[in-house]
């Protein structure tokens, strides 16, 4: 499971693991300050902003030649562009700092920083385990041609699903992205998979915006997004050449973060190259 879905509602796990691991931390750091000191609670807010912000630095900084051609696209957070490592550092240095200067607050502010930190890193790891024990669903879709083809077919080698609709705006902001990423990258595989569009609504839309993609591919009833777990648009995922889930990104993609999301492909062993499934009336 990629996200946490109530009604309409949605939410990476991710996403939910930080924010819940915030919340552990303030109410660990409450009932401490209850048999003695101050109430960290604005303090280790103001603590996770600082960490969220230099998690951000570091992440631009590593990619900054994805973000010097376009300087506003550092502050557009959409893209979910963070370096952890550098978050934890400064929300430990800072959180000594005020542990410094208000000795009230040290002890329910250590046990609430060391608390939350504790449960994130954890819940983290856990999740990245469990998203690499995923394999590659068993599912029939259909290509532009309107012949079924087995998602399975295209193991073999590193590949790149991108679940999108043409009525969700970040999916379309992404659509030029991941068109030169196709185009730079012929070593790996990129699968557009629609969700529950017509094939015609989505020539349209593919032909009005000038994008040339290969591999489209329709799946009417979303069977996709419910096998991997996630129920919000767009979803891109990556799977190594035995169809093992590398890693998961949830909402926009820019330059940056899929460039991130495609170091998972360094590692995976190389494979020889093979044939993508092709409509019955070409020649392949």
């Amino acid at each position: 499971m990629l996200t946490f879905t109530l009604g309409t509602f949605a939410i990476a796990l991710n996403h939910l693991l930080l924010i819940s691991a915030l919340a552990l931390a303030t109410f660990i750091g409450w009932r401490v300050a209850k048999r003695g000191g101050e109430n960290p609670e604005s303090v280790l807010f103001g603590l996770f902003l600082i960490g969220m912000l230099a998690a951000r630095i570091g992440f631009v900084a590593m990619y900054w030649a994805h973000y010097r051609n376009d300087p506003w696209q550092m502050i557009d957070l959409r893209d979910g562009g963070f370096l952890a490592w550098p978050g934890v550092i400064a929300l430990v240095l800072a959180t000594l700092y005020r542990g410094w200067r208000r000795p009230g607050l040290r002890r329910p502010l250590g046990f609430g920083v060391v608390s939350g930190l504790a449960f994130w890193l954890l819940a983290t790891y856990s999740l990245t385990l469990y998203e690499q024990g995923t394999r590659l669903p068993d599912i029939a879709l259909r290509n532009a041609a309107g012949e079924t083809v087995q998602l399975a077919d295209y193991k073999g080698g590193p590949l790149v699903i991108n679940l999108w609709a043409t009525w969700c705006p970040p999916c379309r902001r992404e659509m030029p992205v991941l068109e030169n990423a196709q185009q730079q990258r012929p070593d790996l595989t990129f699968l557009f998979v629609n969700q529950a569009e017509s094939m015609q609504s989505v020539a349209t839309f593919l032909e009005t915006q000038g994008l040339s993609l290969s591999n489209v591919l329709f799946d009417g009833s979303g069977r996709l997004g419910q096998a991997v777990g996630s129920m919000a648009l767009p979803t891109t995922l990556f799977y190594s050449p035995d169809g093992r889930l590398l890693g998961s990104h949830l909402g926009e993609l820019s330059q940056a973060s899929l460039a991130r999301a495609l170091e998972n492909f360094d590692s995976a062993p190389a494979t020889s190259s093979r044939k993508l499934p092709c409509p019955a009336s070409a020649t392949c």
